[in-house]
């Protein structure tokens, strides 16, 4: 239903699927920002214990080989952990949640500079997408790429018609 800010300044209002999917974004985005936050607590509390024995009790209760590619970069990563510098990480996660956050709240309440920011952000990450697309094809790549680039263009075509409809947010 049109304001009459939107009717008096002759300005389209946003229609209701595009701000269903505007707010779908931003709810993604949000669980992105938590997930950051949750997966920071977790690894927090694995300080305190034999990552690589965990790790080892994890593929051995899936059956999976240890020699097998997931499995090797699992345990790669369980022997990098007791030597990562904790505050440095923190700081990286709460950076990216906030992001995340700021990103899902300016766009739940429709603002300009949170289409920009997600556009940029999501954009940044469509060459590496594609690289690792290319290196390692898999569907999932294929859906991560596909849906990346799906978010910045409808993004990119929001941020367009603001421009034509001259809105001022």
């Amino acid at each position: 239903m049109p304001t009459s800010d939107h009717v008096s300044g002759g300005k389209k209002p946003p229609s209701d699927s595009s701000r269903r999917a505007l707010r779908t974004i931003a709810v993604f985005e949000a669980t992105k920002g938590v997930a950051a936050l949750a997966m920071l607590a977790g690894v927090i509390d694995l300080m305190h214990h034999d990552v690589r024995h965990l790790a080892l009790e994890l593929i051995g209760h899936f059956g999976w080989n240890p020699q097998a590619h997931y499995s090797e970069i699992i345990l790669h990563y369980a022997n990098m952990l007791p030597g990562a510098n904790m505050q440095q990480l923190v700081l990286l996660v709460f950076a990216y949640a906030s992001i995340r956050l700021v990103e899902a709240y300016g766009l739940w309440n429709d603002q300009a500079w949170s289409e920009w920011l997600g556009a940029l952000s999501g954009g940044i990450y469509i060459p590496l997408e594609l690289s690792h697309l290319v290196h390692r094809p898999s569907a999932i790549n294929v859906v991560v790429l596909a849906s990346n680039i799906f978010l910045v263009g409808f993004l990119v075509r929001r941020l367009r018609q603001r421009v034509q409809h001259a809105d001022p947010r």
